[in-house]
């Protein structure tokens, strides 16, 4: 079965072509980077007029990729849940315009459940239901139990800023740019990760939630007072607090749901410092952590494709009326892991 993924949930507009759940044959990504690092952050409205520039060409590059045609296609899946208002439309409506012109099934997908499916689609063979999830990224940071196709239970989400939103926050701040996170991990390896001993919020806590606002005015504070810094080591000691609260909460949870099947993913997956620190850690703990590959961590069409694979399968197509939603529950039980007053219908 060839599935194309489309993705234009934030200022990334992506097109890939999946075969059977797992065979990447295509995953072509268009940065807005350049129209947004003026700002120091993502601006909606420019993000839908390049998301309506590119998305035709970004879908023709990926189908002369892989060598597909619109008559190869099987199915046609879209992020539509969770992610900027008018990027997702953008998305939606080239989704809806496919599968109505080929008569083949859509899938819309929740840009969660992208994430998620990002290590099934690598890990397939061996990453077995039940097992534990997080998911980090500049839009949120949870633990999730996936208990099988679409059926996922909260185990903790952050109270404030995303992992990401801070990486993205110390980075401008540090005059790093835009996006953050890469910026931060390539500095810090310069620098000294104990030079700072920076706060690990709620990390003695009991419960699984996070937070990480007071991490990031503890490192704008350092910032603002002292008078000589290096900002080497204020990236690595920042880095550092993040992971170190990341890996601790997600081991916590390992054990308290007696789940030995650890998975990362999001965008914040690709971070070389969690990704061998969660790793190790858990080994020593008797789990295994499955991550999905670099190219998948940060928004992309591939995921999309992939997790249209197994959903189609497991829950069917939807109809062709598939609206968008900013902030929507994820899967069939509806998991709130935001504000209660940000689940509204659009």
């Amino acid at each position: 079965m060839v599935i194309l993924g489309i993705d234009t949930t934030c200022d990334d507009t992506s097109a890939g072509i999946v075969a059977n759940g797992s065979q990447v044959l295509a995953n072509v990504i268009s940065s807005q980077y350049a129209a947004h690092e003026a700002f120091g952050g993502i601006v909606p409205m420019i993000a839908a007029r390049e998301h309506t520039r590119q998305i035709g060409h970004i879908i023709r590059a990926a189908m002369q990729e892989a060598q597909v045609t619109f008559s190869d296609l099987d199915a046609v899946a879209v992020s539509n849940n969770q992610g900027l208002l008018l990027s997702l439309v953008v998305g939606v409506s080239a989704a809806k315009s496919i599968a109505l012109a080929c008569g083949i099934p859509l899938v819309g997908i929740h840009h969660l459940e992208g994430h998620i499916y990002s290590v099934l689609m690598a890990h397939e063979e061996v990453l077995r239901f039940p097992f534990l999830c997080l998911t980090v990224a500049g839009g949120h940071t949870l633990l999730l139990r996936v208990e099988d196709h679409g059926v996922y239970s909260l185990l903790g989400h952050t109270r404030d800023d995303a992992a990401g939103e801070a990486f993205d926050k110390v980075a401008r701040r540090l005059g790093l740019g835009y996006p953050g996170g890469a910026a931060i991990e390539k500095l810090a390896k310069q620098g000294n990760a104990a030079a700072y001993a920076f706060p690990r919020p709620m990390i003695t806590r009991s419960n699984l939630d996070f937070s990480f606002s007071g991490l990031k005015t503890a490192v704008m504070n350092l910032l603002d007072s002292a008078e000589t810094f290096r900002k080497e080591d204020v990236a690595a000691s920042f880095q550092q607090a993040v992971a170190d609260v990341l890996v601790t909460k997600t081991l916590r949870a390992a054990k308290s749901e007696g789940l030995a099947r650890i998975a990362l993913a999001g965008g914040v997956a690709v971070n070389g410092l969690l990704r061998s620190q969660l790793t190790t850690e858990a080994a020593k703990r008797g789990c295994q952590v499955y991550l999905p590959a670099p190219s998948l961590c940060m928004d992309n069409g591939a995921m999309v494709a992939g997790a249209g694979y197994y959903l189609l399968r497991h829950r069917g197509a939807d109809p062709l009326t598939i609206g968008v939603r900013a902030n929507a529950p994820l899967g069939r039980l509806q998991v709130k892991y935001r504000h209660p007053a940000k689940y509204r219908s659009a």
